[in-house]
């Protein structure tokens, strides 16, 4: 039978009887005895531990299995925490967990105690129950269709069978421990796969108090605080294996050795993942995630090879340009004198002197990029329509299609349910259930809202430091490499110039920044969200999902945005410059050179793209590794002693709730990057794909070798990231617009060939002339001359004249120095642009999206075939059982043989009607 605490609600365990619990004096408990850490020690000194094998699983009798492990160091001035261990781990055993202690003297440092936890029959049943955790209860026999046709051009790329379904397919339904007879349960031991095990353990040592019901407390409760306070140092599930070799127990699994051997290893490249396998180990939270990740990288393939198309057809027509023609020649690019990028500092200098980045910018800056623009548009919205099926399809399989709602009933968080001491009727379970009270509610709300902003503005500013330290040191470099050495060498010299110089190391400057403030940023943002005490788990992590997300969008695409719409768009006009903060900062804006400012947009991406992945991956599998090898160094140290499996994992590292958060954050960044800004730089994708397939088995990898087994937790989708994936989708369609109207050269082109070419022809001859404006070098006011000295040798007083980057009227014309008539048609044709290919992509990304139903047809079936199944068979076995009980009440009245089902087992009547 069961005796609920007298607690409410979600706030309650389940104690168990003592027939229900076994024989407690297994765990060296008693009911009515307290609690003698020497009876055991003493206990345990009888068993020789060195008859266990190094990957035991199970406790000294070989037959109980560790579902969890506590370790802890027994400090010297630990009074009040031994206290909180005996009383916690007293209150687990009132729950029905039993426990085995390896005393300190057994552990490899002989300081730690592991506290060994396994849950029972009786308690896996009751809390599975409580869970509502889906078993099966028949095979599948709806037959599956998927083939596909030249499907043997993919066996390079497949795995073994038994390791992509290493379960076969049932039906399933929610646990009823009063019905354990209507599913297959051929073992207890083995029917709740050890992460299911874990995951109830885990549920009850979140709830599990650690003082005295006396004491009344409720807030002193969970392994989490126990944690926090240095009770317990780590709390962990077992890995079955070492990874690189197999269990010699029969009874283990050996899985962490196959997802080890079939997918964390990098010559596993261009495998399929083993998703059935990973989930069925580490649970469906990061078996969704592994599946979104692979399903990211296959769509990144066409993705690459459309931009690989569009960039070689920029190589292609390289000799074609006529415009970079035009600058590098000594007859038009050598005669025309340009204007000082900037004050005193700067000299003229003549238009040829950037030959080099106009063809550079050549590659990326050509027709072939608006096309690549809107395909890019077209392939978002595939992308997430296609997952969306692919989760479907997934949600089915793992058993996760109504899984919502109960998230949101039953994982309430364990803050939740101690902070909100008020209480409130729930009008649909009619019970008393915890609740944040408005008033509390919406100051927690604004405080969290506004310490998101002023973080948001302190990035905003670092932002705007960078910009002027870009506008401050462009004179110090353009007046340095004048006469540089690197301008006489002969391979990279000609690409060393002020505007590269300035471009890079902004560009660095800002990486670091952006790393410096997420260190900073990620503690912050924690703090806001749990002082914002969300409900249930799932609306923790989507709200610190949408904090650490909104920061990381203006830390990382700040200075991209700055590059692609902001740089060479406001500098006015020579003898009538914009300055930064006024003119008496001279910080003059900086300008665009003539091949345009697509070209440093393209460094900018690359720079911080490439260098926030490269440093990812060396975080992620460098520094888990050598703080592994440094751990465990005295284990290498003694070969011969005995390394049990919890000391194993107790010297990795520990993968926290939020592991999988920063995974998820740095694969949305990325696709930020190469959705937002891809008009620039066709190749991301490409590059985007070479991480991926790195990023995959590095983080399988780490997760096989150098972290500790996750408990295990259910996600039917990749939750809030799915609506942040839909915006920027939306907003790429936008920025790419822009990116080629404002940033490109590709509208003032086309509008000068179709309507200002001098010839009438359909050509780009003269386009360069067309494109600069004239000032009158006598009208330079005295603080935008150059200082004497400054400028080239071949500078001589009878240039009276400078072009700059504009459409404006010459000197002596009665408008002098306004805007021309070309630079309005120009102005009209962008936003003609713009309107046009934003609705064009829109409307074909609704269109598309409305074509591709969100679940499959086949899908959608099946799960209502499931449902159906479920209720026909719980049906029957109802009226099954009905007819036993009143069989057995006739063989009461009546001692003749009833003549329905002579002589046959109870469990085969239920089988029959199954």
């Amino acid at each position: 039978m069961h005796r609920i605490t007298g607690k409410v609600g979600g706030d309650s365990l389940i104690e168990m009887s003592p027939t229900e619990s076994f024989n407690d004096d297994i765990n060296g408990y008693h009911h009515h005895d307290s609690y003698s850490a020497e009876s055991l020690q003493q206990e345990r000194s009888a068993i020789d531990k060195q008859q266990q094998s190094k990957d035991s699983v199970f406790f000294r009798d070989g037959l109980r299995r560790v579902d969890f492990v506590l370790s802890y160091v027994d400090d010297k001035d630990g009074d009040k925490k031994q206290d909180r261990r005996k009383v916690y781990e007293a209150n687990l055993v009132n729950v029905g967990l039993e426990l085995e202690t390896e005393d300190k003297l057994e552990s490899e440092d002989g300081k730690t105690f592991f506290v060994k936890i396994h849950a029972p029959w009786e308690v896996l049943a009751t809390y599975a129950e409580v869970l509502k955790i889906k078993v099966p209860f028949k095979a599948n026999d709806i037959p599956n269709h998927s083939e596909m046709p030249l499907n043997w051009l993919s066996t390079p790329f497949r795995l073994p069978d038994h390791i992509m379904h290493p379960e076969p397919d049932y039906f399933t339904a929610p646990f009823n421990k009063s019905k354990s007879d209507f599913f297959l349960i051929d073992d207890k031991n083995t029917f709740f796969p050890p992460s299911v095990r874990n995951r109830i353990v885990y549920y009850i040592l979140s709830r599990c108090s650690y003082i005295r019901d006396e004491c009344g407390d409720k807030d002193k409760k969970g392994i989490k605080r126990l944690l926090n306070n240095g009770t317990y140092t780590a709390a962990f599930p077992l890995h079955d294996s070492r990874y690189w070799k197999r269990s010699k127990d029969p009874n283990c699994e050996s899985e962490r050795y196959s997802l080890y051997n079939h997918w964390a290893r990098f010559l596993c490249c261009y495998k399929e993942q083993p998703l059935n396998l990973i989930r069925k180990y580490y649970g469906e939270k990061i078996g969704i995630y592994f599946a979104w990740l692979g399903f990211y990288t296959e769509m990144l393939f066409l993705a690459a090879v459309v931009g690989t198309i569009c960039f070689a057809y920029g190589y292609l027509t390289y000799n074609e340009n006529q415009w970079s023609k035009e600058i590098c020649s000594e007859e038009i690019g050598g005669n025309i004198v340009m204007c000082p990028l900037c004050d005193k500092k700067c000299s003229y200098w003549k238009l040829n002197s950037t030959c080099n980045s106009s063809w550079q910018s050549h590659l990326f800056d050509n027709v072939a990029t608006v096309f690549f623009a809107i395909f890019m548009g077209i392939w978002v919205t595939l992308f997430l329509e296609f997952w969306k099926r692919r989760q479907a399809r997934l949600e089915y399989e793992w058993d996760l299609f109504d899984f919502e709602e109960e998230q949101q009933q039953l994982q309430l968080r364990p803050e939740y349910e101690t902070k909100c001491t008020n209480r409130k009727l729930n009008r649909i379970t009619q019970e008393m259930e915890p609740y944040l009270p408005i008033t509390s509610k919406c100051a927690r709300t604004c405080l969290s809202g506004a310490t998101v902003l002023f973080w948001i503005s302190l990035i905003i500013a670092c932002i705007i430091g960078v910009i002027a330290y870009r506008l401050a040191v462009y004179a110090a470099f353009a007046s340095i490499m004048k006469d540089s050495p690197t301008s006489h060498l002969q391979v990279v010299g000609p690409y060393i110039t002020p505007q590269l110089a300035t471009s890079v190391t902004a560009s660095c400057i800002n990486f670091v920044i952006i790393m410096i403030l997420n260190l900073m940023y990620e503690r912050v943002a924690i703090w806001i969200t749990d002082m914002e005490i969300p409900k249930t788990h799932l609306e923790y992590e989507n709200k610190l999902t949408v904090k650490m997300f909104l920061f990381q969008f203006v830390n990382y695409y700040s200075s991209c945005f700055y590059v692609a719409f902001f740089k060479g768009k406001f500098v006015g006009y020579p003898g009538k410059y914009a300055y930064m903060f006024g003119e008496w900062s001279q910080l003059r804006n900086e300008e665009c050179d003539p091949g345009g400012c697509l070209i440093e947009l393209t460094t900018q991406l690359v720079i911080v793209m490439t260098g926030k992945q490269v440093w990812g991956n060396i975080q992620e599998a460098l520094v888990p590794w050598l703080m592994n090898w440094w751990g465990s160094r005295r284990a290498r140290s003694h070969p011969d002693s005995l390394y049990s499996r919890w000391e194993q994992d107790h010297d990795l590292q520990c993968f926290g709730h939020l592991g999988l958060f920063y995974e998820y954050l740095e694969m949305v960044i990325q696709f930020g990057f190469i959705t937002l800004f891809v008009a620039s730089f066709p190749l991301a994708p490409l590059l985007a794909l070479f991480n991926n397939i790195i990023e995959v088995r590095v983080d399988a990898w780490k997760l096989t070798t150098q972290f500790r087994r996750p408990v295990a937790a259910k996600a039917h989708s990749i939750g809030a990231w799915q609506e942040i994936l839909n915006g920027m989708a939306v907003l790429s369609v936008v920025t790419n617009a822009f990116i080629v109207a404002f940033t490109s050269d590709m509208i003032p082109r086309l509008v000068y060939m179709y309507a200002y070419q001098p010839e009438g022809e359909m050509n780009m001859k003269g386009y360069i002339n067309n494109s600069l404006s004239v000032f009158n070098i006598s009208e330079f006011r005295e603080a935008n001359k150059p200082e004497d000295g400054e400028n080239p040798s071949w500078f001589n007083s009878s240039i009276t004249n400078c072009r700059y980057r504009d459409y404006r009227y010459p000197p002596g014309h009665e408008k002098q120095y306004s805007h021309t008539m070309q630079f309005w048609h120009i102005l009209a044709a962008k936003m003609a642009f713009i309107i046009i290919m934003e609705h064009v992509v829109f409307v074909v990304k609704f269109f598309v999206a409305w074509m591709i139903p969100d679940v499959p047809s086949e899908v959608s079936a099946r799960i209502k075939r499931e449902r159906y199944l479920v209720q026909e068979y719980l049906h029957d076995y109802e009226v099954e059982k009905l007819k036993i009980q009143l069989s057995q009440i006739n063989n009461d009245e009546c001692t003749c043989t009833p003549m329905i089902y002579p002589s046959v087992p109870k469990h085969e009547v239920l089988s029959e009607c199954l």
